[in-house]
């Protein structure tokens, strides 16, 4: 705690973006037909949970892959329902038999905190993808300042770890997804998490700058040369992102963004840009926004707004299997170290 005050302390900006959110409460979610796992205690002291999904055909001395859904901000983890996972975790295969089909469903709580996000997603259930502290080691000392670690990252952590100590997780095959602010931190978790083998996301704001972020910043492979980089300590990890070409408050350009600057770090990026019928576009639509950095006044263009969050809100479910294949074509070499 006194090194998230130290953090909070440093000023409005610092070496890994923002300071930590302001935290509003916890929520326990209701798992349906999942399992409750939590609650377990993050570096602020609260309550946090997961709920887990296993397939029909799961079995102890069979090993499955992980999948780790991260839900969008303002709804919770039960919005794993809303997609088709659930439904192709019995059928369709992430391991490397197509025939052996099976995977199990990890999808983490957010809190609720402040966000950087236009009205009504200033604050509320969500993800905190604005302090980038994601090192793999922890704590971050600088000069006299501690840095703690992302405490949803931390979260993140902890459940995958909590799965896999049941011996029933291929931790070869530990992939993430993730929707809208679940989006953008599944992608900034992959980015920093060498035990992740592969991302698949959709409709995810850059998580180093979109909006009214007071500190953005550029990911970077190597050591920062000044606040207005961040490193990233997974840049071999494949990426997806598939979005619409209308989306919500300029979700578009601002992914466009995100992938230019993914691939000058060196990153791997499958960049799907989807019109209204789900089918594969170049660009993204103009009359829905052009700013890299997202927005979009409600009152100047209330149709496009209308219509981005309309489709902002739909998961892209012909879209599912193609993001599972593209998941199932990587697994880590050699495994990563045991939970």
């Amino acid at each position: 705690m006194g090194g998230r005050a130290a953090a909070r302390s440093a000023g409005a900006c610092g070496p890994f973006g923002n300071p930590p959110a302001t935290i509003l409460g916890t929520i326990k979610p209701d798992c349906g037909s999942g399992e409750l796992l939590g609650p377990w205690k993050d570096g602020d002291g609260t309550d946090r949970y997961a709920c887990l999904y296993e397939p029909v055909s799961a079995k102890a001395a069979r090993r499955l892959p992980l999948l780790v859904y991260l839900h969008p901000s303002l709804f919770g983890a039960w919005t794993v329902t809303r997609t088709n996972l659930l439904e192709l975790q019995n059928t369709s295969s992430l391991g490397g038999d197509p025939n052996r089909t099976g995977f199990i469903v990890l999808a983490p709580q957010g809190r609720r905190t402040t966000h950087y996000y236009p009205w009504p997603d200033k604050r509320g259930m969500g993800w905190d993808n604005w302090y980038r502290q994601l090192s793999p080691a922890g704590g971050v000392k600088i000069d006299e300042t501690v840095y703690p670690e992302n405490a949803d990252a931390a979260t993140i952590d902890h459940f995958i770890a909590q799965a896999a100590r049941t011996g029933k997780v291929d931790t070869r095959r530990i992939y993430v997804t993730g929707w809208s602010n679940g989006a953008a931190m599944g992608l900034l978790y992959a980015l920093n998490r060498p035990d992740v083998a592969a991302v698949a996301i959709y409709s995810g704001p850059d998580p180093f700058g979109a909006f009214d972020d007071p500190c953005r910043q550029a990911p970077v492979s190597g050591a920062p040369a000044s606040n207005a980089e961040v490193r990233i300590f997974n840049p071999r990890v494949p990426a997806m992102q598939v979005h619409n070409s209308c989306d919500i408050v300029g979700t578009c350009p601002n992914a466009e963004k995100m992938v230019a600057e993914l691939r000058a770090a060196g990153i791997n990026v499958d960049d799907v840009i989807v019109d209204s019928l789900g089918r594969r576009v170049d660009a993204c639509a103009a009359r829905c926004g052009a700013d890299p950095n997202g927005g979009l006044d409600p009152l100047y263009n209330p149709l496009s707004w209308l219509l981005g969050l309309h489709r902002h809100q739909r998961w892209p479910a012909q879209w599912t299997p193609a993001m599972l294949e593209f998941l199932r074509g990587h697994r880590l070499r050699p495994a990563a170290a045991p939970f």
